[in-house]
């Protein structure tokens, strides 16, 4: 099985949905619905981020990781 993530307009939200209903709950599983917001509306909601970002922005590069140096 696949997980396709879609942005579908509001136009055309019901005619998607009820053509979705139209298969068995083997075929296709509705996981999770959401409102899309952009990356910069959603990084805003999250409590602190705005806050986090401004402090780094102020931190010498020195103090800063190169990719290969972070511990994944």
């Amino acid at each position: 099985m696949r997980t396709i993530t879609l942005k579908i307009d509001d136009s055309i939200s019901d005619k998607f949905l009820w053509l979705l209903a139209h298969f068995s709950k083997d075929e296709v599983k509705i996981i999770e619905q959401s409102i899309y917001v952009s990356d910069d509306e959603y990084l805003r909601g999250i409590e602190g981020m705005v806050q986090s970002i401004q402090e780094g922005r102020s931190e010498s590069i020195d103090q800063g990781l190169t990719l290969d140096e972070l511990d994944w």
